[in-house]
């Protein structure tokens, strides 16, 4: 029987889509994402408009992203050398589900932030309340 045409199942710790679901939820990674949505970018670019990431990481990111079909890189010779990096198809349908989630973080930050601050009051007052 052939696997690959099996589905995936996120749930079974075996299963290949647990690596993927792993990949596009890296933080890096769904941020190159939606930064190549709008186009091909040159690293240096992608590297401030994604911020505070390192290069190392960046390149790390990036071939893995590479390597899992989701973008492509391009080297253009000339001096010096250019390398654009751009989403493949695959890559691109991952742009209304990766919006609807930046959507729904952004717009919920303040209740999160809210909901963490009350938590970590509980426990500031929990710890004081505590016995010695």
């Amino acid at each position: 029987m052939d696997t690959k045409s099996l589905p995936g199942n996120i749930l079974d710790p075996n299963c290949p889509s647990r690596v993927i679901f792993q990949r596009i939820g890296d933080k890096w990674a769904s941020l190159v994402i939606q930064v190549l949505g709008d186009g091909p970018v040159r690293f240096s670019e992608l590297r401030k408009m994604v911020s505070v990431v390192t290069p190392k990481v960046l390149t790390q990111t990036l071939r893995a992203l590479e390597r899992d079909g989701l973008i492509t890189r391009t080297i253009h010779a000339q001096v010096p050398p250019r390398v654009d990096y751009e989403l493949t198809p695959m890559g691109r349908s991952l742009l209304q589900p990766l919006g609807m989630l930046r959507e729904w973080a952004e717009s919920h930050v303040p209740s999160i932030l809210e909901a963490r601050d009350a938590y970590d009051d509980a426990q500031d007052e929990a710890v004081l309340g505590a016995p010695i």
